[in-house]
């Protein structure tokens, strides 16, 4: 028999966990797909989560996991690879009643009413078990794709970072780089100078040309030093970055260098359900409201499935305001449901 719950939460990050920590501890029947791909996995610490500041992002993780199974929330390690509307959950089973504002409403013990004929979704895993859902948060993030620069991908977030939120105040006041891939890299190379006044800006596959006037003064105020021509690889010595080397043999010393990833945004399961993208410059990404709701009823979307910028508490906040929402949303629809009886 397909297996029926309450929701399915796609991805076991920060917004995945915090929104089956919620829905958990609804007394929903929840299930977390989990690929075990988490887009912090290169970094040692997190930084910027109130009484978690410098946790290893393992060590919360595993923490998230002990505290949603608590409450009976499954957690699986496979990937959802299809999802489509289901067309009808089945009855509702299990002899379990509950108090809902004076209404009794018949509950399955250990699973959840399943709603009106055609609500809910078929959620298929590589390993081959299929589910049923009558709702799903996709909390499936993003992947970072890095620049082809020799020695960039090995060291991607030791030395080589991309959010001075994030590890600027580790590496502070040492001698940065930051690695043009756009004009738009300007951005990066002003914020850095927050946390070090030794900043150079390397163009890399960037014109100097195709800098602005503003750009250049904003640069030249900030005390950042421009630095024409193509990065060819780094420099590192006793596993440590201690350098950037350019095409023409020309080192510099740096000892971290920031620069930008290209977004690549998780959507392929929301596309597949039509869900509403809109553009931006880090990629396509779903159009939500204020809860997360996507254009596609019962199916929410939190954490970097949202969005470029969103950080790890963003992310767990991301999941619970998904979660409460869903929580009312089954509410009221199955009070609307007994009332129709």
């Amino acid at each position: 028999m397909t297996e029926n719950y309450a929701v399915v939460v796609i991805g076991g990050g920060a917004a995945g966990l915090s929104a089956a920590l919620v829905l958990g501890r609804a007394r929903h029947r929840t299930l977390v797909v989990d690929a075990g791909e988490p887009r912090n996995a290169p970094a040692a610490h997190m930084q910027g989560y109130l009484t978690r500041d410098g946790m290893p992002p393992t060590e919360f993780l595993t923490l998230g996991r002990a505290e949603i199974a608590r409450y009976g929330v499954e957690l699986v390690r496979d990937r959802v690879v299809e999802v489509t509307r289901a067309e009808n959950l089945g009855g509702v089973q299990g002899k379990h009643f509950t108090e809902v504002q004076g209404r009794a409403v018949t509950e399955a013990q250990g699973e959840d009413p399943t709603g009106a004929p055609g609500e809910g979704f078929t959620v298929v895993l590589a390993g081959g078990r299929t589910v049923q859902a009558r709702r799903l948060v996709v909390a499936t993030g993003l992947k970072d794709e890095l620049p082809a620069v020799a020695g960039v991908a090995e060291r991607f977030g030791r030395d080589v970072l991309h959010c001075p939120f994030c590890h600027g105040w580790e590496v502070r006041d040492q001698p940065f780089g930051v690695l043009a891939s756009s004009p738009g890299s300007v951005h990066q190379a002003l914020m850095v100078s927050q946390w070090s006044k030794d900043v150079r800006f390397f163009l890399h596959t960037v014109a100097e040309e195709e800098l602005s006037d503003e750009d250049l003064r904003r640069l030249a105020a900030a005390g950042v030093e421009v630095v024409p021509g193509e990065v060819a690889g780094l420099v590192v010595e006793d596993d440590r970055l201690t350098g950037v080397r350019l095409a023409d043999g020309t080192e510099h010393a740096r000892s971290v260098l920031f620069l930008a990833p290209r977004a690549v945004p998780q959507t392929g399961l929301l596309e597949g359900l039509g869900a509403e993208l809109h553009d931006t410059p880090f990629g396509a990404y779903p159009v939500v409201d204020a809860t997360g709701l996507t254009s596609v009823p019962g199916v929410w979307a939190a954490g970097n499935a949202i969005g470029f910028a969103e950080q790890v508490v963003h992310a767990a906040s991301g999941g619970y305001r998904a979660a409460s929402a869903i929580v009312g949303d089954l509410l009221m629809t199955d009070l609307d449901a007994a009332a129709q009886v």
